[in-house]
Order: C-alpha cells, then sequence, then structure tokens
C-alpha cells in the first residue's frame, strides 16, 4: 500500500488530478488507485471504478482526468451492489447508527478498492457505463505554443499545462516574460524564472519565493511560449 498524498487543498480537483498524474508513471498496470476529493458527497455525482492499465475507484467528478490521459479506461461500472459497513460494538445513545452521507471515502470508496484489490470482478460492483460518459475536467496538455497555469505546489510554483520549452527560451505569463533555465539556482534570488518540472510540465518559480504571491498568478491564467 502506498499513500500518494492527504495534505491536498480541500476541494481542490486541479490539484488532485496534477497529483494521480505525477505518480501514475511510478504506480505498476494492475496497482488500485482510491482517490477521494469528493464536494459533491451525498448528491447526484456517480461512485465509479474504471479499467485500464490500472484501475480507478472514486467519484464521478474529473479527478482522474489527467491520469486518464496516460492510461485511458477501457471498462467502468457505477459502485452500486456494496453496503456501507456497519462497524460492531455498542451504540451510545439510543437509536443511533454509524454511518451517514458525507464518508463515502470510507463507506463506499475504500471497500470497493479493497475487494477489487482481492479479486472481485468488476461486474460485482454494479452496472457498466460507457467510458465516453465518465466526467472530465476542461483540461488539456500540449506541447504550446499556448496553454494555462493548471495548479500550484506548496511552495508557490505554478504548474501549466504546456509539456515542452525549449532551454533558453521566453514564456509569457500576466504580462511578464521569463526565461526558460534548467533549475532555479540559474536565477538571481527573488527573479522569476520557467523550468521543465519533474512530472515533465512547465512550471514558474521565483528563486526563494512564490510565484503564486509574486507575479499575482492564478488558475486558468494564460501561459505561452515566445
Amino acid at each position: 500500500m502506498v499513500h500518494l498524498a492527504h495534505g491536498l487543498p480541500p476541494g481542490d480537483l486541479r490539484r488532485a488530478a496534477y497529483a494521480l498524474f505525477e505518480a501514475l508513471p511510478y504506480l505498476p498496470p494492475g496497482s488500485v488507485l482510491l482517490a477521494v476529493v469528493d464536494p459533491g458527497v451525498g448528491t447526484g455525482r456517480r461512485a465509479v471504478a474504471a479499467w485500464g492499465e490500472r484501475l480507478y475507484v472514486g467519484p464521478d467528478n474529473g479527478l482522474f482526468t489527467l491520469a486518464w490521459l496516460l492510461d485511458p479506461p477501457q471498462r467502468a461500472f457505477l459502485l452500486k451492489t456494496l453496503s456501507p459497513p456497519r462497524p460492531e460494538g455498542i451504540n451510545p445513545l439510543p437509536g443511533w447508527q454509524p454511518g451517514g452521507h458525507t464518508f463515502h471515502g470510507r463507506d463506499l470508496f475504500a471497500p470497493a478498492a479493497a475487494h477489487l484489490a482481492l479479486g472481485l470482478p468488476p461486474e460485482g460492483l454494479g452496472p457498466e457505463v460507457p467510458v465516453e460518459d465518465l466526467v472530465r475536467l476542461p483540461l488539456k496538455l500540449s506541447p504550446g505554443p499556448t496553454g494555462e497555469v493548471l495548479t500550484f505546489d506548496r511552495f508557490g510554483n505554478a504548474i501549466t499545462t504546456l509539456l515542452s520549452a525549449p532551454l533558453g527560451g521566453w514564456v509569457e505569463v500576466a504580462g511578464k516574460r521569463l526565461r526558460v533555465l534548467r533549475t532555479f539556482g540559474e536565477a538571481r534570488e527573488g527573479e522569476a524564472l520557467a523550468y521543465l518540472g519533474s512530472a515533465g510540465l512547465l512550471e514558474i518559480a521565483v528563486n526563494r519565493g512564490s510565484a503564486r504571491e509574486a507575479l499575482s498568478l492564478r488558475e486558468g491564467m494564460p501561459v505561452r511560449l515566445l
């Protein structure tokens, strides 16, 4: 069992989608990915399990958008037939029953992922649904020349949707031109730069600072290779 992340910004689907994209190449085929960032828990949003080279369990809200660019799903099923577990023990209040409608990570997704890891066939989860109907975020990765700010890491570095940038070239974001360098230390302290990040996406940073704050960046802001 590998714990990928837990301290992501609450309800931030773009940041969570990037975390899955970043980790996916290191997870072997056959891995079961349980991912729960679920601001719509308890509503009409669907609960799904999808199959590519790996198995994905979570809410159908776009969370797996970037992971599925690397590992497109071939089949998908709704989680319908599993009942929430009822822990044994003493009920401390008259009429009290454990469980509810706001913790599907515990009550639905985790049991489904465990059953799949133990060999449950997908048909045992619920009815099959077309993979083209699965929800995806409006995100596209491209080699350029244009893209957008996808999300931010905890240092304030901006991860973009651009897949390439020539070393020594230039990038424009928020009305500013930034040089594409190899690493942070090639810029002066406090200077903004662009570089190819560890996940293969172009990133914007400030050496010893936060690009998000220094450049007033936000998600969805246009980024352009010059």
